[in-house]
């Protein structure tokens, strides 16, 4: 069965990453990147731009009119959020993090959801909750509540630990991390992207909200591969 991916943040480190994943997965029609400017433009057919200003009052409901066009033509549809700041988080406040994270991620998913989405993808952290004494991670667990109160009949959130691969990702963090077992370690970029995409592939999957973390990602990553091989 086809399906169509509406997402925001996919010309990201993460999210160009899921939007490699996507174009190579024959099962996917269409894959619309929500994007605040014009960027370099995708070669591949079924990727198309959707520019749309976020900090617009409107925003959530010009999403709204966008998922229910896509529902509207009888393919599956997810929704899907690779937004991250990356290494800038620290030059950021706490609001700017927070407008951009909670806010936007939020307004996004709102309208996926009041457009007829019923199952969506995020990118989040490792350990993320909102009742940490660490700013990151607590605007991270914010966003996940916001997620989560959209209402989704499912919900998967994507919590890497160091992601290896990634332009804001220093190479000796990246090998540092090697050493450190479990959630916390290195996970590849690509595998993360993959990971994505076996979410969206796999038509079964119950409903609620997962927590995937590193080794789940890799799971899923490589089942994909052996799928497609």
């Amino acid at each position: 069965m086809t399906f169509r991916v509406l997402i925001i943040g996919g010309t990201g480190q993460v999210g160009a990453a899921v939007v490699r994943a996507l174009v190579a997965e024959p099962s996917c029609a269409e894959i619309v990147m929500v994007n605040r400017k014009a960027a370099s433009a995708n070669a591949n057919s079924r990727v198309r731009q959707l520019i749309l200003d976020t900090a617009d009052a409107r925003f959530s409901a010009e999403l709204t009119k966008v998922a229910h066009g896509l529902v509207a033509q009888g393919d599956p549809v997810y929704g899907a959020s690779c937004v991250g700041v990356g290494k800038g988080s620290m030059n950021w406040s706490e609001e700017e993090l927070k407008a951009l994270e909670i806010g936007v991620v939020g307004g996004f998913a709102r309208g996926c959801h009041a457009g007829g989405i019923t199952r969506f993808s995020l990118l989040s952290a490792v350990g993320s909750t909102a009742k940490s004494r660490f700013r990151y991670v607590r605007v991270m667990g914010l966003k996940e509540e916001a997620v989560q109160n959209a209402g989704f009949q499912r919900l998967a959130i994507f919590r890497p630990g160091i992601i290896a691969g990634n332009a804001h990702t220093p190479g000796y963090v990246a090998w540092l991390g090697r050493l450190i077992p479990g959630s916390f370690g290195v996970i590849e970029q690509d595998d993360i992207g993959r990971a994505f995409v076996a979410e969206f592939v796999d038509g079964s999957a119950a409903n609620g909200i997962v927590h995937l973390e590193n080794e789940a990602m890799r799971r899923m990553s490589r089942a994909l591969d052996y799928r497609r091989s």
